[in-house]
């Protein structure tokens, strides 16, 4: 069945674009193709809400794969479209340049059917859910502008991205800020109040049922009770969100920049983009399940 998920294909060789065409045309994604960097950027540039992610090779004519994130990153309606970097080099160092460039997946040629769309299903939900709740906050009325500091519980992610859409609202980038807030309450509630670990969530997604378990998990006796406190305080300059969950906290180090050894996998980068896009300081302190994080502000 075909949906309005978009999806750009860039690659510079006709059969493999083919291929990745008549992949997700099959999976039910609307697809565009384009051979070089140049013609991909100007497709993008011309219709910046157009297309839900972009599988990007790296080496090609005109413009290479690396320019046209470069561009992406910088163009303030295009910044958060999840790129799905696909390339036959496997080497750390290009992984890293990738990453640390704004890349959110990696795809190796040749790729298995089942893991690029178990990467582009991803891409596309985690940017609709964002782009939602940048509508809903621009619809919003800003209502918190006015409070200096205030403290919020709440159970469930519905719940949650409510409140971070509210909350977000606050800020003259409330795209960015939506995008971090909801990174770190999906945390708190999935990996903290509900224990679910990397490898749980990596089979969910295979699976298609990441949502489905974690209502199921919050159902159970010994976490029906289990909230997560989201605060914030406006002081001259900055405001500081701070989110803190009744879990028995996780090893957070590895996941405050974006790994390499993570890049080809279906998820765990929000942390590490929640610190590059959305925040000026973002920290874990003891056991992993109260996260600082602030944004300074002009008045």
């Amino acid at each position: 069945m075909q949906t309005d998920e978009r999806v750009l294909i860039v690659d510079d060789d006709a059969f493999y674009r083919d291929i990745l065409c008549d992949t997700l045309e099959e999976a039910g994604y609307a697809s565009l193709c384009a051979e070089n960097g140049l013609q991909a950027w100007q497709l993008l540039s011309s219709e910046p809400k157009r297309f839900d992610a972009v599988l990007l090779d790296r080496l090609m004519p005109e413009m290479d794969g690396m320019e046209v994130l470069a561009r992406l990153k910088e163009h303030p309606s295009l910044q958060l479209l999840p790129v799905i970097m696909q390339t036959s080099m496997a080497d750390r160092e290009d992984v890293i340049e990738g990453l640390r460039a704004g890349a959110n997946y990696y795809l190796t040629k040749p790729f298995q059917r089942d893991k690029l769309l178990a990467i582009v299903k991803t891409a596309v939900g985690d940017h609709r859910r964002v782009r939602s709740l940048q509508q809903e906050t621009e619809q919003t009325v800003q209502t918190l502008a006015m409070m200096d500091q205030g403290r919020f519980t709440f159970r469930t992610l519905k719940q949650g991205r409510d409140l971070v859409t509210l909350l977000s609202n606050a800020f003259p980038e409330a795209g960015k800020i939506v995008m971090g807030l909801s990174e770190l309450v999906i945390n708190a509630i999935e990996h903290g109040n509900l224990g679910i670990t990397y490898e749980e969530k990596s089979r969910m997604i295979e699976r298609g049922d990441w949502g489905e378990e974690v209502e199921r998990r919050q159902s159970l006796p010994e976490n029906v009770d289990k909230t997560v406190s989201l605060s914030f305080e406006r002081s001259e300059g900055e405001v500081e969100f701070r989110i803190q969950d009744q879990g028995n906290g996780f090893d957070w180090h590895d996941y405050l920049e974006m790994s390499p050894e993570r890049a080809f996998d279906t998820h765990g980068r929000g942390i590490a983009l929640a610190k590059i896009v959305s925040f000026d300081r973002l920290e874990y302190q003891g056991k992993g399940n109260l996260v600082i994080a602030s944004v300074r502000i002009t008045t």
